[in-house]
């Protein structure tokens, strides 16, 4: 850990800002700091230039080296082996005392580890502890400069507002959640520059498995780079406030600041609803002061899903900002004319959301860098000014999740949620007590039988009590969701929720969990922390080759990628297959199965437009559907996910239709939710399912009616009455009685299985995930 730089004197804290203990550096220090300039070659924010991740790298170790204000720690390897770093910056001898400050917000979090009469000295001696993520999403490129110009200001300004934010606030900067994608994304970038292909995304996902989903991966936790921010950082610090930079669309605001829209998931404490709201405000007031127009609030964004917020469901608000994109790091021109709405606003009219009229022009990454850099320093001003009141606050939410009253929530709140120890799917209950535990929730074992609902559960039983540092996500997780019936108007069509509506971890792991109202069971201290399960599929893991492909589109999809990791999470092999190979034909000499993921079907058929090469145009085209038929005539096994149904369904003209085909959102609606079906047990694909509550992703799917039973067999259909509904949204369920979720059709020699639904969706439906192994354990001959 970094000394405490000797010119520094410290100061007793008072009753708001911390004294500044910062002296001004000599003018020789300050000229010795690197600036980003200096390492890159450019300017961060210069037309047509990105960093690669090796200079950005370089840069924050020249700064740590260089700087009293700055540690650099690298938090592990990233997927493909890169360096994932955080750089904290403070005041150095808060620097040289960090675990003191750390320990200092452990007991702020929560009350049980208080001496009684200590908060007063904890609230005077405490930092308001702030996290700066950016560039999860790589073709958001502007993240990738941002951290460097706030590192910068940091490390070598001296007045007095740089100052009061280094004696009143620890930064923790991740100058970059994804450091892959830096590197995917710029080389691509740089190789496109002066061709049609400029400014447009790579055909590869820019996370290796995830894509775009990489932040929705925050309950979990599947990632590498998801585990360092929760393990190295959201775990021993709890930040009270996270800012986390991204980009959005071009064509609407030029910056999108909280408050957020609606629904707030019922669980997030409402101080941390408030403290968003007035903290994303401020930021809003501040720069429209300053200048900046096109900036949007109650806007486009939700505060549902804790797939994407972890902050605001472990005690810290979320200051999320979005800045409207270029084209890449190439200008774009837009007049006044083209903009358009964003949820919530119109760009070309002033609204009290929507104040200051941006009137068009150029946009370039300039401009981008230039709003997230003044976003983030307004955040870092307020937290800095208002220490006092953001650890009072915090101290108060670590006392309201251990009160009987339940102040976080209106909701009904039971005292447990037990989990039985014996259950058909072991790996499947060693998933979920990992993850609850991951998360900061506390499990424990009874120590007398409880009985819930006519069901006793023996003695030693694993037990979630609400009333814990983190019981409001315990109920999050452990819940089901009922969505709010949000319309654009008075029985007009469906408000779109900015993600999915379910997040019901016993139903996507297939694992039994019951909800105890009352007093709370009798129960031992929490257990330790449980290693992550070994997945394995009997038969399938840790083989050779057992001849399956996933098909991967140049046209990337995020499904392909997740399809890829749950067969590496099970270390079942496979081969990855383009459009080409598939092209080439003769597939049954390779392979056995193939998967196409979910994916619309123009994009399996036509692939990408006319402005990429010529070597990755074209989709399968008919010459790759005739030698996908030939496989499965020829005895193969396809394996076809959710909207790629729909290509499989046409271009094999197979006796399934669609019944959801043309159906307006005012008369089916389900924008990512969990629908009961029921298997047929008798047929081998759904042999090995084991959930106590058979459920399925649903996620604006598909719904089959079988035209030619002699062709095709139904495997799973919707129940054949009342709402399937078991967590999230769903409107019109009724469309879906007695209609076909999982079909088994014959085609020649082998089998076309039409899975309407994500049975692998985000490597979180352990639930489903038996109906992928045992259709390929069918094709290639291991049941």
């Amino acid at each position: 850990m970094r000394r405490a730089c000797p010119r520094v004197v410290r100061f007793g804290c008072g009753l708001g800002m911390a004294s500044l203990s910062l002296v001004a550096p000599r003018a020789s220090a300050q000229s010795a700091i690197p600036t980003p300039t200096s390492v890159l070659g450019w300017a961060p924010g210069t037309d047509r230039k990105l960093p690669s991740w090796k200079q950005i790298a370089d840069y924050f170790h020249a700064i740590d080296r260089a700087s009293p204000r700055v540690s650099v720690r690298t938090l592990g390897k990233t997927t493909l082996g890169r360096p994932f770093l955080v750089a904290f910056i403070s005041d150095p001898a808060t620097l040289a005392n960090l675990e003191r400050y750390r320990q200092i917000q452990r007991k702020l979090v929560d009350p049980r580890l208080r001496r009684p009469n200590e908060l007063p000295a904890l609230l005077d001696e405490g930092k308001n502890i702030v996290l700066v993520t950016s560039s999860i999403h790589s073709t958001e490129v502007g993240g990738f400069m941002t951290p460097l110009v706030i590192a910068d200001r940091l490390a070598r300004q001296n007045d007095a507002e740089t100052r009061s934010i280094l004696a009143n606030t620890i930064v923790m900067l991740v100058p970059s959640q994804n450091p892959d994608g830096v590197d995917i994304v710029g080389d691509w970038y740089r190789s496109t520059l002066g061709t049609a292909t400029e400014g447009l995304g790579p055909p590869d996902l820019y996370h290796f498995y995830t894509g775009h989903d990489n932040n929705r991966d925050w309950y979990a936790f599947t990632q590498a780079e998801t585990r360092y921010t929760v393990d190295s950082l959201y775990t021993p610090w709890n930040p009270q406030i996270v800012n986390d930079v991204h980009q959005q669309g071009p064509n609407a605001g030029r910056l999108f600041i909280p408050p957020f829209m609606d629904p707030v998931e019922p669980n997030i404490d409402p101080i941390l609803t408030a403290g968003t709201n007035a903290l994303g405000s401020e930021m809003t007031f501040r720069l429209i002061a300053e200048g900046k127009t096109g900036v949007a609030t109650n806007a486009s964004y939700d505060a549902w899903s804790p797939a994407r917020q972890y902050s605001l469901n472990h005690r810290g608000v979320r200051i999320l900002t979005e800045t409207a994109s270029a084209r890449l790091a190439s200008p774009l021109e837009l007049s006044f004319e083209a903009l358009g709405t964003g949820r919530g606003y119109d760009a070309r009219v002033q609204s009290w959301n929507f104040p200051a009229l941006w009137k068009g022009g150029t946009w370039s990454i300039g401009n981008i860098v230039d709003y997230q850099s003044s976003a983030t320093w307004a955040l870092l001003a307020a937290a800095a000014r208002d220490r006092r009141q953001w650890l009072t606050s915090y101290a108060t939410l670590g006392e309201r999740a251990l009160a009987e009253n339940t102040p976080w929530t209106a909701d009904s709140v039971p005292s447990a949620f037990v989990v039985p120890k014996t259950q058909a799917d072991r790996q499947a209950v060693e998933r979920l007590l990992w993850t609850l535990q991951h998360g900061q929730i506390e499990v424990r074992e009874t120590t007398a039988p409880v009985s819930i609902g006519g069901t006793t559960y023996p003695t030693g039983s694993y037990a979630v009590l609400t009333r814990q540092p983190f019981g409001s996500y315990a109920k999050a997780l452990l819940e089901r969701q009922r969505y709010p019936n949000l319309r654009e108007y008075p029985g007009g069509p469906p408000k779109r929720p900015y993600d999915v509506t379910a997040h019901t971890l016993p139903l996507l792991f297939g694992v039994e969990v019951a909800a105890l109202f009352g007093p709370a069971p009798d129960v031992g201290a929490p257990i330790g922390p449980l290693p992550e399960p070994k997945y394995t599929v009997a038969g399938l893991s840790d083989t050779r080759a057992r001849r399956v492909a996933i098909y991967k589109s140049y046209n990337a999809s995020m499904d392909e990628g997740w399809t890829r990791w749950i067969f590496d999470a099970n270390r079942i092999p496979f081969t990855t297959i383009v459009d080409r190979d598939i092209r080439a034909g003769k597939l049954n000499d390779r392979f056995d199965a193939i998967v196409l993921p979910d994916q619309q079907s123009a994009a399996i058929a036509k692939g990408l437009g006319n402005n990429y090469p010529d070597s990755l145009r074209g989709g399968l085209g008919e010459t790759g559907r005739t030698a996908l038929e030939d496989f499965v005539e020829n005895g193969g096994t396809l394996l076809v996910f959710n909207d790629a149904t729909a290509y499989a369904i046409d271009a094999f003209d197979l006796p399934v239709k669609n019944v959801l085909n043309g159906a307006r959102s005012t008369e089916f609606y389900a924008p990512g939710s969990l629908l009961a079906v029921e298997f047929d047990k008798t047929k081998p694909i759904a042999a090995g399912v084991t959930t106590p509550v058979p459920a399925v992703w649903f996620e604006d799917s598909p719904a089959f009616e079988v035209t030619d039973p002699s062709r095709a067999t139904v495997v799973a259909r919707y129940p054949a009455n009342g709402d399937p509904l078991l967590s999230g949204w769903l409107l019109g369920g009724q469309k879906l009685n007695g209609k076909a979720a999982l079909v088994d059709v014959k085609l020649g020699k082998g089998n076309v299985v039409l899975y309407g639904f994500r049975p692998q969706y985000r490597g979180q439906t352990m639930a489903t995930y038996p109906l992928i192994w045992d259709a390929i354990g069918r094709a290639t001959g291991v049941q």
